[in-house]
C-alpha cells in the first residue's frame, strides 16, 4: 500500500494523518488507524485499488450533484454555490426565502471546464448568494429546461455575528453553575429536580444578584431503570430527562383520587432523609418511585386548555419527538443486545405496527416531555423575574451512547465503528473514550444539517444561554476505531463554517448567549473563529498557564466565560490540597509519578497564588484551607476584562468532593453522584442558600471586586 495515496485519501475526507498534542509534540496516525476511521465514513482504504477508486469517486461525487445537498452561507460574506447539468444544457436556478419571496440569484461569470463523469459530458454553473439575504432557511431551486429534470435543496444562510454577545461587552456578570441532580429541597425525591432550579434561580438573582444559572446537561436518559448517572452520556441531546420533574407541581396531581395522593405523601416522606443524606445519590431509586407517580398522572383527564397546549407541543416538535417516544416504549422491553435493534427495528413497517400496540406507551412518553417542557419554562420565569439578564443557561453534551435514541433514529447520520473521545492530555494522560458515535460528517449535510438544527432548537427554547460542551468538536472530533486504544484515534474534521453558523442562527433566533466550552488540544484558528461569529470561550483559571508561569487575569479573552474550577477538577477547596492527584494515582491513571505530578501541579498552583499575593487580595500567610483563598481566587478573575464569570455552587457552599473524574467509570469512582454538601459534610438544600454566609461572603467578595448587578 502506498502511504502517500492513503495520507491523500484521508486528507481529501477531512481525517488528520497527524496533530500536535497536548506535550507540544506531532503524532502520527498509524495506517491502521486512517483505514479504519475512513472505514467508518465509508471510505474504502483497504487496498492500492480501493484507494485509487475512492479517490476517484469523491473528485467526481459534487459532478454528479444537480445541485449542492445543502449550502451554508454566512450573510453578506458573497457565498457561491454550483450546479451541474449535461454540458451545454441551459439551466434556470431561483431561491425561495424563508418569508416566500423569489429571488433570481445572480450566475457568474466563471469558467470551470466540463468534466467526463459516468460516461457524459459535464457543465457547472456558478450562483452567487444575495447579499441581501437575511439569516434563515431558504431554499434552491434548479430546472434544466432541455430535459426539464429539477432539483431543490437547502440553502442555509448563518449570522455573520451572534449578535446576544456584543450586548456583553463592556461589562462583566456573574452566575452560579449547578450540577441540579445534587441539590435539592425539602421537597425533592431524592434528586434535585426542575422547581429546584426555580428556587435556586430566585435566590441566585433576586438575593445575590446573579445574572443567570449555568446547569448540567437535563438531557434524558433510559426510560427505565437502571439510568446513566453521567449527563454527558445521555440516549438524546433533543430532550429532557423525565428525572427532573417535580411531581406534585403537575395539574393534574390534584385529580389523583384520595387514595393515590396520600401513597404520593408517603413516597415523598420517604425521601426526607434521603434529601439530605450526604453519601450518594440514588437516581434509580428516585427514578422507580417517579415513574409510578407520573404514570398515575398521566392517567387524570386534561381540561380542555392543557388539551390544546399538549396538541401544540406535540405539532411543535414533530416527528422527532414521535421517533424518541417510539424508542422509549420499545426500549423499555427490549434491552439493547436485542437482536430485533439491528433487525426488524430498523424497518419502518414493522416499528409502524409496532407503534399502533405501542401508542398508548408512546403516547405516555410524549406526555413526559410535554411536562419537562412546562416546568423548564417556569423556571426560566423565575430566572427573568428574579432579575436575571441572561437566565437559565442550559449544557449540550457532545454526543450520545452507542445504544441510544438518537442512534436508532438518526442512522446513518451517526457514524458506526467508531467511537469519539480525546487524545491523551492533562485531565487523562491515556486519553479517554466516550463510547459515543460521531456525526457523520458528509452524511448530516446530505441531511441538510436537519438534525442538528431541530435538537439545538428544542435545546434553546427555555433558555438565556447554552454551554456548548467541547465545542472544539464542531471543528474536529477525536475519533477512535472499535478495538483500538483512546491514544490510537485520529481527528476528523467538520465543516466548522456550517456548524458554528448554524449554531449561531439558532441562538440569535432563541436570543441566547453562546459559550464554547474550548479547553484542551486545539488549531490555533478556533478561538478567532469563534470571537468573530460572537461565540464566548471558556477560561478556567488553573488552566491559564504560559511558558512564564500563571497568565495574569488582566490578559484573559474579553469574550470568555471564567471560572475558576469546573467539574471535572475538585472543587477549588479541593484542588488546592491536590485531592485530584490523589485520586488519579490511586486509580493508576497518571502517566508520571503522584510525586513528580503533585509538583508540577503545586507549582502552577503557587504561581497562581502568587497573582492573588500581587494584587493584594489575599496575605501570603493565610493558609491554604481558609475560605479567604477561595474568596480571593475569585476575586482575581474578576480583574479579568471576561464579560461572564461563572460561580461554581460547590465553591459558594465550601463543598470538597469531586463530581467527576474523567476516564473513569462507576466501579472506580462515584461520578456524578454526589450531593452537594458544605465544608463540614453537612448536606445543602435549596432552602439553605438564602441563608448561607459562606455563598453571601462570596457573592460580597465579587460585588467588591467590582462585578455590578445589570
Amino acid at each position: 500500500m502506498n502511504p502517500d495515496r492513503l495520507t491523500d485519501l484521508a486528507r481529501r475526507c477531512g481525517v488528520a494523518t497527524d496533530h500536535v498534542g497536548w506535550d507540544e509534540e506531532r503524532h502520527e496516525a498509524s495506517p491502521e488507524t486512517l483505514v479504519a476511521v475512513l472505514d467508518a465514513l465509508g471510505v474504502a482504504a483497504d487496498s492500492p485499488e480501493a484507494i485509487e477508486e475512492s479517490i476517484r469517486q469523491i473528485d467526481e461525487r459534487p459532478w454528479r450533484e444537480f445541485v449542492p445537498a445543502v449550502t451554508v452561507a454566512t450573510e453578506g460574506a458573497g457565498n457561491t454555490f454550483c450546479v451541474h447539468v449535461p454540458h451545454g444544457n441551459p439551466v434556470t436556478v431561483t431561491i425561495v426565502a424563508e418569508d416566500g419571496r423569489i429571488i433570481a440569484p445572480e450566475q457568474l461569470d466563471v469558467w470551470v471546464d466540463p468534466r467526463e463523469v459516468d460516461g457524459r459530458l459535464v457543465g457547472r454553473a456558478t450562483f452567487a448568494v444575495p447579499d441581501s439575504l437575511e439569516p434563515g432557511y431558504h431554499r434552491i431551486h434548479a430546472v434544466d429546461l432541455a430535459t426539464s429534470a429539477s432539483g431543490e435543496a437547502p440553502l442555509i444562510v448563518t449570522p455573520r455575528r451572534l449578535h446576544t454577545a456584543d450586548r456583553l461587552l463592556g461589562g462583566q456578570r456573574w452566575g452560579l453553575a449547578v450540577q441540579l441532580y445534587s441539590i435539592r429541597s425539602a421537597d425533592s425525591w431524592g434528586v434535585g429536580d426542575l422547581a429546584d432550579l426555580t428556587g435556586i434561580c430566585e435566590a441566585a438573582g433576586a438575593t445575590f444578584g446573579a445574572d443567570f444559572v449555568q446547569v448540567n446537561p437535563l438531557h434524558a436518559a433510559q426510560p427505565q431503570p437502571p439510568i446513566e448517572a453521567s449527563p454527558y452520556l445521555p440516549v438524546t441531546r433533543r430532550f429532557l430527562n423525565p428525572l427532573y420533574i417535580r411531581v406534585t407541581d403537575i395539574p393534574e396531581y390534584e385529580g389523583l383520587t384520595k387514595s393515590q395522593r396520600k401513597w404520593a405523601r408517603k413516597v415523598a416522606r420517604g425521601f426526607l432523609a434521603e434529601n439530605t443524606a450526604a453519601d450518594r445519590i440514588r437516581r434509580n431509586k428516585a427514578y422507580r418511585a417517579k415513574m409510578e407517580a407520573l404514570e398515575l398522572i398521566y392517567g387524570v383527564p386534561l381540561s380542555r386548555e392543557r388539551k390544546a397546549a399538549l396538541r401544540a407541543f406535540r405539532q411543535r416538535e414533530g416527528k422527532g419527538l414521535k421517533r424518541f417516544a417510539t424508542w422509549c416504549a420499545l426500549a423499555e422491553r427490549y434491552d439493547a443486545d436485542d437482536p430485533r435493534w439491528q433487525g426488524k427495528f430498523l424497518d419502518p413497517a414493522y416499528v409502524k405496527k409496532k407503534r399502533r400496540k405501542l401508542s398508548r406507551r408512546i403516547d405516555f412518553y410524549i406526555w413526559l416531555q410535554w411536562i419537562c417542557d412546562q416546568q423548564l419554562a417556569a423556571a426560566a420565569h423565575a430566572a427573568s423575574s428574579s432579575g436575571m439578564s441572561i437566565g437559565v443557561m442550559v449544557d449540550l453534551a457532545v454526543g450520545v451512547g452507542r445504544h441510544s435514541a438518537d442512534a436508532w433514529a438518526l442512522g446513518d447520520v451517526l457514524a458506526t465503528g467508531v467511537s469519539v473521545g480525546a487524545p491523551p492530555d492533562g485531565f487523562n494522560q491515556q486519553g479517554q473514550n466516550w463510547d459515543q458515535p460521531p456525526w457523520h460528517p458528509r452524511r448530516l449535510a446530505e441531511a441538510g444539517y436537519t438534525p442538528y438544527r431541530d435538537m439545538l432548537r428544542t435545546a434553546l427554547r427555555h433558555a438565556g444561554g447554552v454551554r456548548v460542551d467541547h465545542i472544539l468538536g464542531l471543528f474536529r472530533l477525536w475519533w477512535i476505531p472499535d478495538g483500538m486504544s483512546a491514544a490510537q484515534g485520529a481527528y476528523v474534521h467538520y465543516d466548522s463554517e456550517a456548524l458554528i453558523g448554524i449554531l449561531a442562527l439558532e441562538a440569535q433566533r432563541a436570543d441566547a448567549v453562546v459559550v464554547g466550552e474550548d479547553l484542551g488540544v486545539f488549531e490555533p484558528t478556533v478561538q478567532d473563529t469563534l470571537r468573530e461569529r460572537g461565540i464566548l470561550g471558556t477560561s478556567i483559571l488553573w488552566f491559564e498557564q504560559d511558558r512564564d508561569g500563571a497568565v495574569p487575569p488582566e490578559r484573559y479573552r474579553e469574550l470568555c466565560l471564567t471560572s475558576v474550577t469546573t467539574h471535572d477538577l475538585p472543587p477549588t477547596v479541593g484542588y488546592l490540597a491536590g485531592d485530584h492527584v490523589a485520586l488519579r494515582a490511586r486509580l493508576g491513571i497518571l502517566e508520571t509519578s503522584e510525586e513528580a505530578e503533585r509538583e508540577r501541579v503545586e507549582r502552577e498552583r503557587d504561581a497562581v497564588l502568587d497573582l492573588a499575593h500581587e494584587r493584594g487580595l489575599l496575605p501570603r500567610d493565610t493558609p491554604l484551607a481558609a475560605p479567604e483563598v477561595v474568596d480571593a481566587l475569585y476575586a482575581l478573575i474578576a480583574r479579568s476584562p471576561s464579560v461572564l464569570l461563572s460561580v461554581a455552587l460547590v465553591d459558594a457552599v465550601g463543598e470538597r468532593r469531586i463530581q467527576n473524574q474523567p476516564g473513569t467509570n462507576a466501579r472506580q469512582y462515584p461520578n456524578w453522584c454526589i450531593p452537594l454538601a458544605d465544608a463540614d459534610g453537612e448536606v445543602v438544600l435549596v432552602e439553605d442558600l438564602v441563608s448561607s454566609a459562606r455563598f453571601r461572603a462570596l457573592a460580597e467578595t465579587l460585588a467588591a471586586a467590582g462585578v455590578p448587578r445589570t
